[in-house]
């Protein structure tokens, strides 16, 4: 190998490249206010429980009652995220309660069938 095609050879590291930095670009970024809705939360919040106590009747079943609330509070974070939350809840409200209310009927069926598998096992 000759010593000019030696200089060249990148591989084997004789060849320095310069290097050069530049400054960072900063952009100004400009965030928005949100609007603060905290009576109209209090308001949706109040309502919620309202419409829950018309639509579930208090129920001996502690599980159920879980799953409403739990189905209340969706309905009330789903609605929140229109633009008119107060008139879209009761609907939601409804739908959830009646997803809650079969999926509990499911549960129920499932311990049924399972206690009578289980008995037989045993």
């Amino acid at each position: 190998m000759t010593a000019k095609r030696k200089e060249n050879d990148m591989s084997a590291g004789t060849i320095k490249v310069p290097t050069r930095f530049v400054n960072d670009t900063r952009f100004d970024v400009a965030i928005p206010a949100a609007p603060f809705r905290g009576a109209a939360e209090h308001k949706l919040d109040q309502f919620k429980d309202w419409l829950l106590k018309r639509a579930a009747v208090p129920s001996a079943n502690p599980d159920l009652m879980t799953r409403y609330q739990y189905a209340a509070t969706e309905a009330a974070t789903l609605a929140w995220m229109t633009p008119y939350p107060l008139l879209v809840l009761p609907v939601l409200l409804e739908e959830k309660l009646a997803s809650a209310r079969l999926h509990a009927e499911r549960q129920k069926q499932i311990r049924g069938k399972s206690e009578c598998i289980m008995a037989e096992a045993a």
